[in-house]
């Protein structure tokens, strides 16, 4: 285990981090707001760590698939710590759990939030708290990846580590010009939606707060409604690049270099486009009742749909007062989620299709025992690896999510409420049924539910495995194996 390269990724991202909080430390100039100076604090805290760890560059700089996970899990749990100290050293979170949980949240994407009362923070916490979903969105690594140079393939085994999908591919030969692809996509659409807002009458100030949302589908709203209060254009702008930023931006990719036809036959996206449109039809027709008008009606469903989808967690409505057979259609959408290589969550759309369609080979196998037949994804055949890690993932997230909603029922709320937090925590969605629904928060739970929704939420992110690696005694014996002998080595040096 190579644990100086580990060190210095780190650092690394830390000088990120600080780099990143002076955008607050702006806003807070923008609006005379004192709070300014505790962003700078942290700011210079995280630089000061992050030169402490970045000072002496390592030797081997070879990165592993198992350093990239235990890099990729660090670096989150490190962010999300300094990042939600801006928030408690200001006491606008006075709760340090408060502050890590609202912050977690942020960075993961996903959207819940302890705050009774979001328009009460002042503008630079608001931005603060938005921007967290921006760089969450694309990833931090991802972004380390277009500056920095690592050895041997090295970059593939960081970007797999962070990535959401059951594969993870190049765009180009060069990882870290595929890293700026991505960046450059993600920060157009992003622009894009900015321009679209504005052009429709949103201040400046949300129209940033509401794309870095939308971009990052994470879904902090900086109104106590939070998209319900805007005027039906904004609405649909916002439900547009819900679903946009949810498709694999693969398929952007594609677009912009002149492989439309390639793009349009991308599995996944098709399918992903096909739930929505099923989606919306069905929950149409349950709500046009409620709202006694067609269009409002398509347009309060077509924007929760892609909210839930893409796991953003916007809302226009108190989804919560439908009807059981809408809540339990977005109940079955947190878990299915956005397509692999996007900015959403959820289990992904890939990751079923490989499962439907191993179903179906087994169901074949038992009618033509001695058929051989492979498994195609976008006519391709499917590697066996992607059908075992795929069906591990799987049963992973099934015992995950089970000890969760366990531990998180120990305090006696109802199964709605305990079963949909966990949902919507572990697929980085935001808002659930009940007590955790779009009107309220989770400020309720306990610090201990608070820990575990906290977990689930990276977990949820990184795909788990980066995450539950951590747990694992050989990581911790093999990095302390590896500072052993680098200590035998100097003091060996030192002698000679």
């Amino acid at each position: 285990m190579n644990s100086s390269i580990i060190r210095y990724i780190l650092g690394s991202v830390l000088k990120i981090e600080a780099a990143l909080l002076l955008l607050p430390c702006l806003v807070a100039v923008c609006y005379q707001e004192k709070t300014g100076i505790y962003y700078l604090i942290v700011a210079a805290l995280c630089l000061l760590f992050g030169l402490g760890m970045t000072f002496r560059k390592p030797k081997d700089m070879v990165y592993y698939l198992k350093e990239g996970c235990v890099t990729t899990a660090l670096s989150w749990i490190f962010m999300s710590f300094f990042g939600a100290l801006p928030f408690w050293f200001s006491r606008e979170i006075p709760s340090l759990t408060d502050a890590l949980f609202e912050t977690v949240s942020g960075f993961t994407t996903t959207g819940a939030s302890i705050l009774a009362d979001v328009e009460a923070l002042s503008h630079t916490a608001l931005f603060w708290r938005s921007f967290t979903h921006w760089i969450g969105g694309m990833g931090v690594l991802v972004f380390l990846l277009a500056i920095i140079s690592l050895s041997g393939g090295s970059q593939m085994n960081l970007l797999r580590a962070e990535s959401p999908g059951p594969s993870v591919g190049k765009l180009v030969p060069k990882m870290k010009h595929t890293a700026r692809i991505l960046y450059l996509i993600y920060f157009g659409m992003t622009v894009i939606e900015v321009i679209l807002l504005l052009a429709g009458g949103m201040p400046l100030f949300d129209a940033l707060t509401t794309s870095f949302g939308t971009a990052g589908t994470g879904g902090f709203g900086i109104k106590g409604d939070s998209i319900g209060g805007y005027s039906p254009y904004l609405q649909w702008v916002v439900t547009i690049f819900m679903i946009a930023f949810g498709v694999n931006f693969n398929f952007y990719y594609f677009i912009l270099f002149h492989n439309v036809r390639k793009a349009l036959h991308m599995e996944e996206v098709r399918c992903y486009l096909g739930v929505i449109a099923a989606s919306v039809g069905i929950l149409l027709v349950d709500t046009v009742k409620i709202y006694g008008s067609f269009s409002a009606a398509l347009r309060h469903s077509a924007f929760q749909v892609g909210s839930i989808i893409t796991t953003t967690g916007f809302s226009t409505v108190d989804f919560d007062l439908w009807s059981q057979t809408s809540k339990t259609v977005l109940v079955l959408l947190m878990f299915i989620g956005a397509c692999a290589g996007s900015t959403g969550g959820g289990i992904k759309v890939s990751r079923f299709i490989i499962l439907i369609k191993t179903v179906f080979k087994e169901l074949n196998s038992y009618i033509h025992p001695r058929s051989v037949k492979k498994i195609t994804y976008d006519d391709r055949p499917i590697e066996h690896e992607v059908m075992r890690t795929t069906n591990v993932y799987f049963i992973t997230f099934v015992i995950l999510f089970s000890a969760s909603v366990l531990l998180v029922s120990l305090e006696g709320w109802d199964l709605t409420t305990n079963f949909t937090a966990v949902a919507a925590t572990i697929n980085n969605i935001g808002p659930g049924l009940e007590l955790v629904g779009p009107s309220r928060n989770f400020g309720f739970f306990s610090p201990l539910s608070k820990y575990v929704l906290i977990f689930d939420m990276l977990a949820g992110r990184l795909e788990l495995f980066p995450l539950l690696i951590l747990f694992h005694p050989a990581i911790w014996t093999e990095l302390y194996a590896h500072k052993s002998a680098l200590r035998k080595l100097k003091k060996q040096k030192r002698q000679d």
